[in-house]
């Protein structure tokens, strides 16, 4: 996908079994990110930088939805340990994730393999793609800072 494009109403089930639509959120900006793998350094990093700036990112209109490929269990773990509080998708079939172009090559210690790209797509009330964070743009320590300066901007 790319700025411009609509995102997918059916986005997938989260954490706990429920369906999440596009259509939850109108009216609502989101903060849709894939992650390669739950429990993970980065992942983690990534998770745990925006679940600690919710508010900010709350304040400034969005909702936060995670997806990766892992199994609800494991995401539902993922959450629990790591206080998440916004949903994590279970996107086992990789539906979504093709759908959003976040499912490809990548390289990783000099290994080519196929799996989640680690991207963020900031989304409009209308659910309409506005910005993306590229594989290479995201620190995932400070990604939620990333979001909140380009908001801010």
């Amino acid at each position: 996908m790319n700025i411009g494009d609509r995102i997918p109403e059916v986005l997938g089930t989260d954490q706990d079994g429920r369906e999440i639509k596009a259509s939850d959120y109108k009216g609502r900006k989101l903060v849709l990110y894939t992650y390669p793998k739950a429990n993970t350094s980065g992942c983690t990093a990534e998770a745990c930088s925006l679940q600690q700036h919710k508010a900010a990112l709350e304040a400034a209109g969005y909702a936060i939805i995670g997806v990766s490929k892992d199994r609800a269990e494991l995401q539902k773990k993922f959450a629990d340990n790591y206080s998440l509080e916004f949903p994590l998708i279970a996107d086992t079939n990789t539906t979504l994730l093709q759908a959003l172009g976040a499912w490809g090559e990548k390289v990783a210690c000099g290994r080519r393999t196929i799996g989640t790209l680690r991207t963020t797509y900031l989304v409009n009330e209308e659910g309409i793609i506005e910005k993306i964070f590229t594989p290479k743009e995201i620190k995932t320590k400070i990604h939620a800072e990333q979001i909140l300066s380009y908001i801010n901007s």
